[in-house]
């Protein structure tokens, strides 16, 4: 049996050595191209670039009248107008000093002209308009490539693809993308305490929930869940799932990660030649979790009880899913607020305590919620965020900075 490390370490050792143990796997995920409308949440496995310059033209920024700067120079300016160009039209002429075209946002400046007046600071009595504020030259315009030049990269490979990105790919013309192929995930939920969502405990069960909170965190990461059975406290039964999840990117296993007497994960795991990269964090809730590979496998052994669930899979294995999908390692963000009540801790360890934002007097400030410990889904589910107090943080004032992690 491979030695396995038992000692517990802190969570910034174990967050840096999921991230080691990844590069050091020189992971090449599998490629493919897919239609744009398809690739959100995707994570891009080309670089991009511009297919011409952007704005393909010199843009006015503002509804009024494209000028010459040193006609308008000295207020007020009577100016000859020549015609007009709204957004999807030009001006095939050049415009010459003394003159002005009425012109749209998003319209193309035309030639001669080096920038607009906004309408608010004209008249247009008859066929003149009466300039009444000067600009410099350039002034409401952005100018032909000063977003992207044609040929420049507008979207590195490893980025990820939302809203945004899908709108930029098809600004240049990117109907069909390369991606990065999203990772498989295996999720097998342990123990004899749990039934399917769909039928009915006994009053000393509980329904499988980690299973479908787990696939949820899988999809919004940009995997593919792929849940197994419930795995019984039998090792037989556990080692016939687990090889079965071991034909995935990754394996999760929730439950059965704790010293108890039907605790068999690690056990199983170890008769199928795993190698523990770490059993236990210095964190609350979440202490028991376990990262090794197996089979050439990346697998996390996660707490069974509902909000360790949660936490341990945002804080380890959402960075880990993230690179097996093409992207970065991306830790966990930690955001700052004032605390709203004091708070104290004798533990000495990394803790996420469910907590709610809300903003009071110009500040972001964090409440902590009413919750009964880790196997609370109500009282998480209650939170939009989880207050994080480090080790050394033993007692905390009503109005201190914090640490604040987002759902």
């Amino acid at each position: 049996m491979p030695d396995t490390p038992t000692r517990t370490i802190s969570f910034e050792c174990a967050l840096a050595l999921v991230k080691k143990k990844l590069a050091d796997a020189g992971l090449q995920p599998r490629r493919e191209v897919v239609p744009l409308e398809a690739v959100g949440g995707r994570v891009l496995a080309e670089e991009v670039v511009a297919d011409r310059d952007y704005p393909p033209f010199h843009r006015s920024l503002r509804d009024g009248y494209a000028v010459r700067a040193a006609d308008v120079a000295t207020p007020p300016v009577d100016l000859r107008l020549r015609g007009e160009i709204r957004a999807g039209g030009h001006f095939a002429g050049r415009m010459e000093a003394g003159e002005c075209i009425s012109i749209m946002t998003g319209a193309p400046l035309p030639a001669g002209a080096d920038s607009v007046v906004m309408v608010e600071y004209t008249e247009s009595p008859s066929d003149k308009v009466r300039i009444q504020r000067s600009v410099q030259a350039g002034e409401h315009v952005v100018r032909q490539g000063s977003e992207a030049a044609v040929g420049s990269p507008v979207l590195p490979r490893g980025k990820r693809l939302g809203a945004a990105e899908m709108g930029l790919l098809a600004m240049v013309g990117k109907s069909r993308v390369q991606v990065f192929a999203r990772p498989t995930v295996a999720i097998i939920p342990t123990g004899d305490e749990l039934v399917p969502v769909e039928g009915q405990p006994a009053w000393f069960q509980i329904r499988n929930s980690n299973a479908i909170s787990l696939s949820a965190q899988v999809a919004a990461a940009g995997g593919i869940p792929h849940g197994l059975e419930i795995a019984p406290d039998r090792a037989g039964d556990l080692r016939t799932l687990i090889e079965e999840g071991l034909n995935a990117d990754m394996l999760l296993l929730t439950g059965g990660v704790s010293a108890g007497k039907y605790d068999l994960v690690e056990q199983v795991l170890a008769e199928l030649g795993a190698e523990f990269h770490f059993r236990s964090v210095a964190i609350r809730p979440g202490k028991p979790v376990v990262f090794g590979q197996a089979a050439g496998k990346f697998f996390f052994g996660l707490p069974g009880n509902p909000v360790s669930t949660y936490v341990t899979f945002a804080l380890f294995a959402r960075p880990a899913l993230e690179v097996l999908g093409g992207g970065e390692f991306t830790p966990p963000l930690f955001l700052r607020a004032r605390l709203a009540r004091r708070f104290e801790q004798k533990v000495g360890l990394t803790m996420f305590v469910p907590a709610r934002l809300e903003r009071s007097s110009g500040e972001t400030v964090v409440s902590q919620v009413s919750w009964q410990g880790s196997g609370d889904v109500v009282g998480v589910s209650a939170a939009d965020c989880f207050l994080v107090i480090h080790p050394e943080q033993t007692t905390l004032a009503a109005g201190d900075g914090v640490d604040v992690m987002l759902k």
